[in-house]
């Protein structure tokens, strides 16, 4: 950054991460370009404000961020308490975004549609290093503005991309068409949506987090609404892998949900489909037709996509980026956290120096990170920007230095594709597939991921 002090760096996205860097930044004297695509900070998070986290404040909270707040006499919720996503908005993101020293850097409704180097496209290389960056901006007001950084932090999370129904990556045949059918995920079915699920019937497809977080909500929904129907299709052969081990599972909260799902889909409650890879959707006037790949059919009033999430690379094409060919993640952070092998519970905090691209002061930070992978962790997140800051100010040994410190089993993240720990069920025994569990007394829901990696397990 020594040839471009004076520029400010920009931050994608306004959610957890994004308003961590933007307070690391003002701590080390840079200066922040916060760049939202939402109406408001925090605003993927908003849209699932109805689920409650599964790990606590605690972990939830970034330190340079809690000493902006506090320096403005914001009062910390208690630490092992669990918020839902709504509270970590309003009590949290909220409160530092309305902070002057933020708010006056903050643009919202600002959707980044490409970042490149000034005057060069990614076959330039003569100067590159030291030429800043150009960040292009759609802007609320119909405007579309180049700015001129020194350096991007992209920490604009997947939420926006959602993995898509079909097997092999790619959408079911007639996926596209049939989009007024499919939900969006980790709906509110007995809350703000509850019209659109009452009394139809209802597909609900993954076998992760927010299937079954979506899942119970449904069978309340339908103590209520009687004519409600729950259909739930996993590709795998069967559930075990939503279910957990029970009462002898090591992650007491995952067994007590996936013992609750078990029980619902033994009472006849949820209709179970194994072995159930869609590959086509046919849209009909009064439903929609989901087909298997050996022909099985099923129809819906309503599809929950609970399939996961990737990340949006499309505005990066005139970056240098080092990507590991599997999950997506910078090059050398992807084996660590490739989920065919590990969990959030084996993956080691990182910063800077794993998280680096062949472009120069480019990172990408929190949940768009871990690309595919689904065990995104928020604290390693705010561990993740404080070196990358570190690393920008030309603090190399702060930024090579690890400074989280976590109990073993650590906290998990989420499928919600955001910048967040895992949502859980709002209920006492809410919902999908674990890693490691928060080590507070009481836990809602479980995390999303392997205890030990896919090859260890379902």
């Amino acid at each position: 950054m020594d040839s471009a002090k004076n520029l400010p760096v920009a931050v994608i996205g306004a959610g957890p991460v994004g308003l961590a860097a933007a307070a690391h930044l003002l701590e080390r004297g840079l200066e922040p370009l916060i760049l939202e695509a939402g109406t408001t900070a925090g605003a993927a998070i908003d849209q699932w404000r109805h689920i409650r986290l599964f790990s606590p404040w605690r972990f939830n909270l970034d330190a340079a961020a809690v000493r902006l707040l506090e320096s403005a006499g914001w009062e910390a919720p208690r630490p092992t308490a669990l918020p839902y996503g709504g509270e970590l908005v309003d009590n949290y993101l909220a409160p530092l975004a309305g902070l002057p020293a933020i708010a006056s850097r903050l643009q919202t409704g600002a959707r980044v549609v490409a970042v490149t180097r000034a005057g060069m496209d990614k076959t330039h290389t003569r100067n590159r290093d030291t030429t800043p960056f150009t960040v292009r901006v759609e802007h609320a007001d119909g405007e579309t503005r180049d700015h001129t950084v020194a350096a991007v932090i992209d920490a604009s999370g997947t939420w926006s991309r959602r993995n898509p129904l079909g097997t092999s990556g790619l959408p079911a045949i007639g996926e596209d068409t049939a989009a007024d059918r499919i939900s969006a995920p980790l709906p509110d079915v007995t809350g703000r949506d509850r019209a659109a699920f009452a009394g139809r019937r209802v597909l609900v497809v993954g076998a992760g987090h927010s299937a079954a977080n979506t899942l119970t909500s449904l069978a309340e929904l339908a103590r209520e609404e009687p004519e409600t129907r729950i259909l739930w299709a996993v590709r795998g052969a069967s559930a075990a892998k939503a279910y957990g081990g029970g009462d002898a599972d090591g992650l007491p909260a995952r067994g007590q949900l996936g013992g609750r799902v078990r029980r619902l889909v033994e009472a006849g409650k949820i209709e179970l489909h194994t072995g159930f890879g869609i590959s086509s959707l046919k849209s009909l006037d009064s439903h929609v037709t989901v087909e298997a790949a050996d022909g099985r059919t099923l129809d819906a009033d309503i599809v929950v996509p609970c399939t996961g999430f990737r990340p949006d690379l499309d505005n990066l094409r005139e970056i240098r980026l080092e990507l590991d060919p599997a999950v997506e993640a910078p090059r050398e952070l992807g084996p660590l956290i490739d989920p065919e092998f590990h969990s959030c519970g084996t993956v080691p905090p990182h910063g800077a120096r794993l998280l680096a691209h062949p472009d120069k002061d480019f990172y990408i930070v929190g949940m768009k990170s871990y690309g595919r992978a689904p065990t995104f962790l928020l604290a390693t997140g705010y561990e993740q920007v404080r070196s990358v800051v570190a690393a920008l100010a030309g603090d190399r040994e702060a930024a090579d230095t690890v400074q989280l410190e976590l109990p073993e089993t650590g906290v998990c993240s989420t499928d919600a594709g955001t910048s967040c720990d895992v949502p859980a069920a709002a209920t006492a025994a809410g919902p999908d597939s674990g890693c490691c569990a928060a080590p507070e007394p009481v836990l809602v829901g479980f995390p999303t991921g392997l205890s030990h990696g896919r090859s260890g397990g379902n």
